[in-house]
Parts: structure tokens; sequence; C-alpha cells
């Protein structure tokens, strides 16, 4: 299990934009490169992120060879009223990880 950081308000007022930061601890190896005994390292990235506010997708990115390790994102949301996100990382090798976070809106 890799470790994430989700970086959001716990409160919000009804209309108000909300940053949304978070954060996945995942070497991105790229297929490209040489290991240590020149043989070439084994792909292993995160594919795709997804965020869901009460099951609704609000975001959604697709990853590639190319993105950093440790893969950071940034969105906003509009508060609209309480609730629940979940968080969804997939990558090769049938990496998944699933995280939640809550926010009262008021």
């Amino acid at each position: 299990m890799a470790r994430t950081l989700i970086n959001l308000p716990k409160t919000a007022k009804p209309g108000e934009v909300v940053a949304i930061k978070t954060l996945l601890s995942h070497p991105m190896e790229t297929g490209f490169r040489p290991g240590p005994d020149g043989r070439i390292l084994a792909r292993n990235i995160v594919t795709e992120f997804v965020c869901r506010f009460e099951g609704d997708e609000i975001f959604r990115a697709e990853l590639f060879p190319a993105s950093s390790a440790n893969p950071y994102l940034t969105f906003t949301w509009v508060a609209t009223r309480s609730g629940g996100f979940t968080f969804t990382w997939r990558g090769d090798n049938g990496f998944e990880q699933t995280e939640t976070a809550a926010i009262a809106v008021g």
C-alpha cells in the first residue's frame, strides 16, 4: 500500500471554491531506464486517478510514463453539500489504492 496525502478543508461555505490536493508516494518507473545490471526496469506507473463526491465523478486524470514519481494532483470543486470524497489511483501490475475524506458544507 502506497502512502497518500490528501489536503482539503474540513468545512466550507455553500458556493465556495475548494482546492483539493493529493499526493501519492509511488516510484512511477517508465519502463525505459536501465537498472544497475543494465537490463531495462519493468514499467510501473499509475495510469489513472479518479475523484468522486458521494458517488458522482468530479475529476479524472490519465497519467503517462512522463509523469514524475510521487504524482501530485490538485483541482478545485464548488462546495454544494456535505459529504464524502473517494480518491482512487489505478496503475500497472494491478495497483489500486482508494482513500476517503469528508467535508461539511454549511
